[in-house]
């Protein structure tokens, strides 16, 4: 009997914790949203296109070709990231110690966006939290941090 009361207890402990979950991740996605069409406006940022999972970008320059994108392709690109406070907490180009990212490897917010794009192709991608990283801090970026990169596929 009392390990069915601690079985009902745990189970009782989960379902809760999972209607939490899903309510904080609604009400953060609520939060990016608002913080992203906020910050398109105030910068006057033109063109702005939402992908189905909540990406948000802008296609600066295409690029050329037909690259066929896969978790395995490797990219070599010049890029910067800010918070949406304008600090900017990475910037890079893969092409100087020639050490391509792999796609597969990256944030789901660019593996969503690079596909948008061909060699020699910029991109804006503004990155819902939950398309980056989520609940959890990385280095210099914040828990629930809504990611504003610039990004040049070279």
């Amino acid at each position: 009997m009392r390990k069915i009361l601690t079985v009902a207890i745990l189970f009782m402990v989960i379902i809760t914790s999972c209607k939490k979950d899903e309510y904080d991740q609604a009400k953060q996605l609520a939060t990016d949203e608002k913080l992203i069409n906020e910050f398109v406006v105030a910068n006057k940022i033109e063109n702005v296109k939402r992908t189905e999972d909540g990406l948000y970008y802008v296609i600066i320059e295409p690029g050329t070709g037909n690259v066929v994108y896969n978790a395995n392709t490797a990219i070599n690109v010049k890029y910067t990231g800010r918070l949406l406070n304008g600090s900017v907490f990475d910037s890079g180009d893969t092409t100087i110690k020639n050490q391509p990212f792999t796609l597969g490897e990256l944030i789901y917010g660019w593996q969503l966006g690079i596909p948008l794009i061909q060699k020699g192709g910029k991109i804006r991608l503004l990155v819902p939290s939950y398309l980056a990283y989520g609940q959890k801090a990385a280095g210099s970026i914040p828990a629930n941090s809504v990611l504003d990169f610039d990004v040049e596929l070279k």
